[in-house]
């Protein structure tokens, strides 16, 4: 385990690639505030990686709800002191129904989660890390390769990882006068309770249902420790990490 005082902070971490960065970025010794839902889950992944009191914290967040986000990221500063690491993970998805049959409030849920989530706690990471001493910090949002291509019957999702790069890119640009680097991962199949339909199969763009590959998460755990260890003078800007086999790369 590294040895050193930095401080990362984890949105969605009950479950999946959110469990996979905790468990890698606490690996490598850095203090970890988990954010989610369910308190229940967060604390069971803490109990799970084994690490010492004080070096992890869980509290329940709702990252769609400004007032729960700011709850957030003032318990972070007066815990811990500092931020150093942000990933922005928190996202959620739509019924996999026609575009023309989807709600308002089932766009909205996405939006509310998926993108303006991650804005309000890149606006808080700002406030924090502008003002700290050492100055700056990283950013790192969770795009999911449909920031690139769409699933069928997936317009709230794909529009808003699309609309995650967009914020990659500004949240880059206007962070360089603070020390501030944010780079973004897109992530494909991972196995993840949110994937165990792949092994079944899902729905293809022909129309046809065919089963998909799959990766280990622990991977993309490693390649977010990966990103949060570089300097501040060095960023990934975008990585995509995938199972090899997927159908992504390919012509329809």
């Amino acid at each position: 385990m590294a040895s050193h005082n930095k401080v990362a902070l984890v949105t969605g971490a009950g479950t999946g690639v959110g469990r996979a960065a905790v468990l890698a970025l606490l690996g490598d010794g850095y203090r970890v505030v988990l954010a989610g839902r369910r308190i229940d889950a967060l604390e069971q992944v803490i109990a799970e990686s084994g690490v010492a009191a004080g070096q992890a914290l869980a509290v329940a967040t709702d990252v769609s709800n400004p007032e729960s986000v700011a709850a957030l990221f003032e318990r972070t500063a007066s815990t811990y002191g500092r931020l150093d690491v942000l990933f922005n993970n928190a996202g959620v998805g739509a019924p996999p129904i026609n575009l023309e049959d989807l709600t308002l409030a089932q766009w909205k849920a996405a939006v509310d989660t998926n993108l303006t989530g991650a804005f309000l706690c890149t606006q808080h990471a700002f406030r924090i890390m502008k003002d700290q001493s050492p100055r700056g910090g990283r950013i790192i949002n969770n795009g999911s390769i449909s920031a690139h291509v769409p699933r069928p019957n997936s317009a709230p999702y794909t529009a808003t990882k699309h609309a995650i790069t967009g914020l990659t890119r500004s949240t880059s640009l206007d962070g360089r006068k603070y020390d501030i680097a944010c780079g973004q991962i897109d992530i494909g199949n991972a196995a993840t309770p949110m994937t165990a339909r792949m092994a079944t199969g899902v729905p293809q763009p022909d129309g046809s249902v065919r089963a998909e590959a799959t990766m280990d998460v622990a991977h993309v755990g490693e390649t977010i420790r990966y990103m949060a260890a570089l300097p501040l003078d060095a960023n990934v800007q975008f990585i995509t990490i995938m199972a090899t086999k997927m159908p992504f790369i390919g012509r329809g």
